[in-house]
């Protein structure tokens, strides 16, 4: 099949490996020359374009199946929206009228729709309740990618992403170094991001679907960060409840809201959908990450 990842970056670059891998045709879009040249070092082709450029846009490479991951960079609501809406709604405008469009498009959503569940689970079923602007905003995304693909007879899925680990993501000082706040984390190793989505393609399921894609284990965080410790030969990091960090001077609004947003999500639709998860657990996913971190400890 051929394959186009639209805004093909950390999750995107492992996709496109692993489909090429399996004999797919793929091409990665990034904005900068370094994007681009990160996906041909990963050993796919790469296409230049701003997704938020209509003519870049329209020259966008034809596709079966379209991926779209594209990253609004950590900033506000109002560049969330540039991307996650405006930029998703034209590309699919674009494939859709094609003379031969995509006969699949995955939208690569955030478990930051579901808000605050108060430790309790959330599934594809939860009701979502957006707790900032900016998820406000991943929420009409996930309806346009589903909605209007379907209008031009594409069956949109959404793939909606617990937190995100693996190379130059394990944030190991965070953990190891303290204080580490109480609640639940809730992870996605990159090579199981990835794998997930490329099976919903590959194995034909959950079109016009929503699929929660989380490892088999929320953490609690001070377990994990105690787990950590032991693992890494430190000493456990010290501890603090919520009411503790939400006592602290020179919390922004949205930090505050990061620590009182309690959730625990569950996988079992995408294990029911068959996926085979290569890091079940964060004991799996970590290890490569314990391992460096000893050896540069002893080196």
């Amino acid at each position: 099949m051929q394959v186009a990842i639209l805004g093909c970056g950390y999750i995107g670059i492992e996709l496109g490996r692993q489909l090429t891998n399996a004999g797919h045709d793929v091409t990665g879009v990034r904005r900068s020359d370094s994007g681009c040249q990160a996906i041909e070092d990963a050993g796919f082709s790469a296409h230049q374009a701003d997704l938020t450029d209509s003519d870049d846009v329209a020259d966008l490479p034809d596709a079966d199946w379209v991926v779209f991951a594209a990253s609004s960079g950590g900033r506000g609501a109002d560049a969330a929206r540039e991307i996650y809406v405006d930029a998703l709604g034209d590309a699919i405008d674009s494939y859709g009228t094609r003379e031969s469009p995509p006969d699949r498009f995955v939208y690569t959503s955030s478990t930051g729709v579901y808000g605050d569940h108060d430790g309790g689970w959330v599934d594809e079923e939860t009701p979502l309740e957006p707790t900032t602007d900016k998820t406000e905003v991943l929420v009409e995304a996930e309806r346009i990618a589903r909605e209007r693909a379907a209008e031009y007879g594409i069956d949109g899925t959404v793939a909606r992403f617990s937190g995100l680990y693996g190379p130059d993501r394990y944030r190991l000082e965070r953990y190891l170094e303290g204080p580490v706040t109480e609640g639940y984390l809730n992870m996605v190793h990159r090579v199981d991001a990835a794998g997930a989505v490329g099976f919903l393609l590959t194995e034909d399921r959950a079109r016009d679907d929503v699929v929660l894609v989380t490892d088999d284990e929320p953490a609690d965080k001070w377990e994990f960060a105690d787990w950590l410790a032991d693992q890494c030969g430190v000493d456990e990091p010290t501890k603090q409840t919520k009411d503790e960090r939400l006592a602290e001077d020179g919390l922004s609004a949205a930090a505050q809201r990061r620590i009182e947003t309690s959730k625990r999500c569950t996988n079992d639709y995408l294990r029911e959908l068959g996926y085979a998860f290569t890091n079940p657990t964060y004991r799996e996913g970590y290890r490569d990450a314990v391992q460096a971190y000893r050896g540069d400890m002893d080196g």
